[in-house]
């Protein structure tokens, strides 16, 4: 890697325990003048690396049917970093807020960013078990479950229908899941190894601040590795089958209309809108 080599290794060694994926270290090359290939990088990368196995159960769904939503902790401690993910399932688009707690008025205001964010609502949304998402589970009889009244009332007014995975298999929000991982490795490891060497830390301004242009510019617009599709380009047919936002859905304390031209622009996210303009034009 010539010239290169002292970089990368400055760049692994920031993102220990963690790791850089390949495409985005050639993304930053690059930005250096780079003009080898990825084949040539991940080459030289091997002996630094260390195999993980993909742990998770993928399914299709149809477009507007379902979403996935769940919380994955980043650290915990004085000062939790948290990230609330949601997925739709068929067009793979992903929305991000980053927070300190996983409470119900987090969680439902999350929801309310994601949907607005999306500019529709499916059929149902996937959830995992806790206790803010189910009181309990089979309540009133096989599958009826007793839901966190903030749940009733969020799906009541934006008319979707909760589900729930079974009881430890989360792994089955297959989609989520992988996001998960694929949002720790891509995002918050090189955005952490790049604030560790200007001196700064990873925080949930921090996260918050830079996630919007990286959902646009990278995160819904790479080429997904299962559908072979950039998940923006599948939304135009999704938002199409999702349902309308109700006509006082409020991000933010912004109301939003039941027919949105383009997402509630969010406080801390800073979320570039190009990228959905052509998209939501599609009513």
């Amino acid at each position: 890697m010539g010239p290169f080599a002292e970089y990368l290794q400055a760049r692994i060694e920031a993102a220990r325990p963690g790791w850089i994926p390949g495409t985005v270290l050639l993304r930053e090359l690059r930005e250096r003048g780079y003009e080898g290939g990825i084949s040539q990088l991940r080459e030289y990368l091997v002996p630094f690396k260390q195999p993980r196995p993909d742990p998770v159960v993928r399914f299709e769904t149809q477009p507007g049917e379902q979403l996935q939503a769940d919380f994955t902790v980043v650290r915990r401690g004085r000062d939790p970093l948290l990230a609330f993910v949601a997925t739709l399932g068929y067009s793979r688009c992903s929305f991000v807020r980053f927070t300190s707690g996983e409470d119900a008025a987090t969680l439902v205001g999350c929801l309310r960013a994601a949907l607005t964010y999306f500019g529709g609502v499916p059929a149902h949304i996937l959830f995992d078990n806790p206790k803010t998402i189910v009181i309990e589970r089979d309540a009133y009889g096989s599958g009826e479950h007793r839901f966190h009244q903030g749940i009733l009332e969020l799906a009541a007014e934006y008319g979707f229908r909760p589900r729930l995975c079974r009881p430890y298999r989360a792994r089955t929000k297959g989609k989520v899941e992988r996001f998960n991982g694929y949002l720790k490795g891509s995002f918050l490891v090189p955005l952490a190894a790049s604030l560790k060497q200007a001196g700064l830390k990873l925080d949930v301004t921090a996260a918050n601040a830079h996630i919007g242009p990286w959902l646009e510019s990278v995160a819904n617009t790479r080429i997904h590795g299962t559908t072979g599709e950039a998940p923006v380009a599948r939304m135009v047919l999704e938002r199409q089958h999702l349902m309308p936002l109700p006509t006082l859905a409020v991000v933010a304390g912004l109301p939003a209309p039941v027919r949105v031209v383009r997402p509630v622009p969010l406080e801390s996210l800073q979320h570039p809108l190009s990228v959905y303009e052509a998209l939501l034009a599609v009513a």
